[in-house]
């Protein structure tokens, strides 16, 4: 039997950066992968929907070039070139996880790896065996009993970034990340699209200016939003597919060639032996503490199987934390009150921190500032006005309690308010922070100066 310090379970970007952590860190690293290297992420995720959405970026640029005194005179669009794009940028990057894991000297195991009692992960009969195991099998898309998935008629993530042929028109059940995004590929693309949201808002999680500057920006793009609206049953015994939908004014039915269930994710976390080992789990999430240990020594996991959020970027965090702990270093907690959101529809959205409900509600008295993106200079050159940042302060101390965007770009401007509030920055030392002019980023500085009532550009 082959002996490791360390086995990671799964290489998303959970597992595969766990385990170049722990090879940095001296220990013997193995990763177990039944798929492609870089999990979810990606391949079927992050990365490939970016390149889908970039497309569509491009070809809205086309459609409005003579906004920039351009003539374009012919142009189209190739919707299978453009799912191929996705897949090649896919798989270079999965090449590179793999030359990453040479780099890190981390064997690679290919096959279906489950738990068993004693340290010992068993991959296709064959057993390997570590001080310690790392589970990071991630998750799959959720489905609701009322919309069963059959790959066909009704699809989840994975079918709807490799269609082979573009819909005319596509239901979308649920708005919040892979929902919106594939909302404004399909619609830039030329599908007729419905968002469907059981919710009073869309993208329901964000601050609720963001969620109603996305509708209407959705709704001018042609897009048909319905929230606090419910599917409660699909068809697909005609030649598409039929959707009775219980909204506040009675039921309505919808029909389209798709509909795309995106109504959150499921964990992975069926027979990889839990039970054997006798690992515990509550409602689909495997129980850990604050460095990511389960209830059974020498077994941990990271990432979408446990209670914090699902993202990408958290579970790389996470697994790291987790190998630096094991090799005895000193090491802080994750504050999950700290962890940017981003969504990267268009205009793209993110967020860290409270939104002004919650500050209410956690009896803050707050200051809250606002700068529209049509009050920046590089915006308006930019031909890019839409949306604004909002910030939200403790009015007593000066916290920088909560940070929201929505604009083109804002998904590389939230690292400001994530370090800001890592490092306990106030609202006046951000104001007298000088900003690059002229940059969409300054329009932070404004929305705090705003905030404090010195904005100058309003």
């Amino acid at each position: 039997m082959s002996n490791y310090d360390v086995i990671v379970l799964g290489s998303g970007p959970g597992g595969y950066v766990t385990a170049i952590r722990a090879s940095q860190l001296g220990l013997k690293t193995a990763i177990v992968e039944k798929e492609s290297l870089g999990g979810v992420c990606l391949n079927w995720g992050c990365i490939p929907t970016k390149a889908l959405l970039k497309s569509a970026q491009v070809f809205e640029y086309l459609k409005h070039a003579k906004d920039y005194g351009l003539e374009v005179s012919e142009f189209s669009k190739d919707f299978n070139a453009v799912v191929d794009r996705s897949r090649n940028i896919a798989s270079g990057m999965s090449k590179g996880v793999t030359f990453l894991m040479k780099k890190n000297k981390i064997d690679v195991i290919k096959g279906y790896g489950k738990l068993k009692a004693g340290k010992i992960v068993d991959v296709d009969g064959v057993d390997y065996s570590a001080s310690h195991i790392i589970i990071s099998t991630g998750a799959r898309s959720r489905e609701l009993p009322s919309i069963p998935q059959d790959g066909e008629k009704i699809i989840g993530y994975r079918q709807a970034m490799t269609l082979k042929k573009q819909p005319k028109s596509m239901i979308i059940v649920g708005s919040g990340a892979i929902g919106v995004e594939f909302a404004y590929f399909y619609n830039s693309m030329g599908t007729n699209v419905t968002v469907v949201e059981y919710l009073p808002n869309i993208v329901p999680v964000e601050d609720k200016d963001i969620s109603k500057e996305l509708e209407k920006s959705f709704k001018k793009s042609g897009i048909k939003v319905m929230t606090s609206s419910e599917v409660l049953s699909v068809d697909t015994s005609g030649k598409g597919v039929t959707a009775k939908v219980k909204t506040s004014k009675g039921e309505e039915t919808l029909s389209a060639d798709i509909i795309l269930s995106a109504v959150g994710i499921k964990t992975n976390i069926e027979n990889i032996g839990l039970e054997e080992v006798g690992i515990a789990v509550d409602r689909d999430k495997i129980l850990v503490d604050k460095y990511y240990g389960t209830n059974i020594p020498g077994y941990y996991a990271i990432g979408d199987v446990t209670p914090g959020p699902a993202l990408a970027h958290v579970a790389s965090a996470e697994g790291i934390l987790c190998v630096e702990k094991i090799s005895g270093h000193d090491v802080a907690p994750i504050d999950y009150g700290n962890i940017p959101g981003c969504t990267y529809c268009t205009p793209e959205i993110s967020s860290v921190g409270l939104t002004e409900q919650q500050a209410i509600d956690k009896g803050y008295e707050i200051k809250v500032g606002k700068f529209p993106f049509s009050a920046s200079g590089k915006a308006s050159a930019s031909g890019t006005k839409e949306g604004f940042v909002k910030v939200i302060f403790d009015a007593k101390y000066g916290e920088w309690l909560g940070c929201h965007m929505i604009g083109t770009g804002v998904t590389d401007m939230i690292a400001e308010a994530v370090l800001g509030r890592k490092l306990e920055t106030t609202g006046q030392e951000v104001l007298k922070t000088i900003h690059p002019h002229p940059t969409m980023s300054e329009a932070v500085m404004e929305a705090v100066a705003a905030a404090y009532g010195e904005v100058i550009h309003l």
